[in-house]
């Protein structure tokens, strides 16, 4: 997985959720981990779509339950 992509995301969540960024391992659970509500994952997924110029269908949201899901997906898309 490109590092890039994997810190780009990590700063993103730190500023989205306002969690320091030692917490975003790719293990950390989205919602009960990093405390994240359903208006904190909608505007998690618009901040993703604006950096990294991709669209997030609504289906694919529910399959993003960690920061490594996370990762992997965008990085995926982005290959």
């Amino acid at each position: 997985m490109d590092q890039a992509i994997q810190t780009r995301i990590t700063g993103l969540l730190s500023v989205q959720l306002g969690v320091e960024r030692d917490q975003l391992v790719s293990e950390a659970r989205i919602l009960e981990d990093l405390g994240a509500d359903s208006l904190d994952v909608v505007e998690l997924v618009m901040a993703l779509e604006e950096a990294f110029d991709l669209v997030v269908p609504d289906e694919d949201v529910e399959s993003l339950r960690t920061l490594g899901d996370v990762a992997a997906y965008v990085d995926k898309r982005l290959s």
